[in-house]
């Protein structure tokens, strides 16, 4: 999987919210300043060529729909940021944002209890 730029990120969000749309739905979804069609109609066609976006043809025009999950995304982008600034340690991530003030003991605690859960039904599981 490759990473998404801004640009094709923010048509992937719409299409991941809308489930389909063609392109001027997304066009119509977009708040501020709207960009071309041609301007969003080739950023849907180099997330075809990545692989995030599929298409069913209506005559001559298509409608598209997400090929990735946003949750399959999420988990790839975050693996990414965690190896490239953190040395793939969930750890380093943490008290990085402890360090900065960002998340406090509650957060803390309410994470260790979720992977706690998780931890509990992976034992269950096996």
């Amino acid at each position: 999987m490759q990473e998404l730029t801004k640009a094709e990120e923010k048509i992937m969000q719409l299409l991941w919210d809308a489930e389909k749309a063609f392109v001027k739905e997304l066009i119509e979804k977009i708040e501020g300043k709207k960009p071309s069609y041609t301007t969003v109609s080739t950023i849907i066609r180099i997330l075809q060529t990545k692989k995030f976006v599929g298409y069913k043809a209506y005559g001559n025009t298509h409608q598209y729909f997400p090929l990735i999950s946003r949750e399959e995304y999420a988990k790839f982008a975050t693996r990414s940021v965690l190896d490239r600034y953190f040395d793939g340690s969930f750890k380093k991530l943490v008290s990085f944002f402890a360090k900065k003030e960002e998340i406090d003991i509650n957060e803390l605690d309410d994470i260790m209890k979720m992977m706690e859960k998780e931890e509990e039904k992976k034992e269950n599981n096996s």
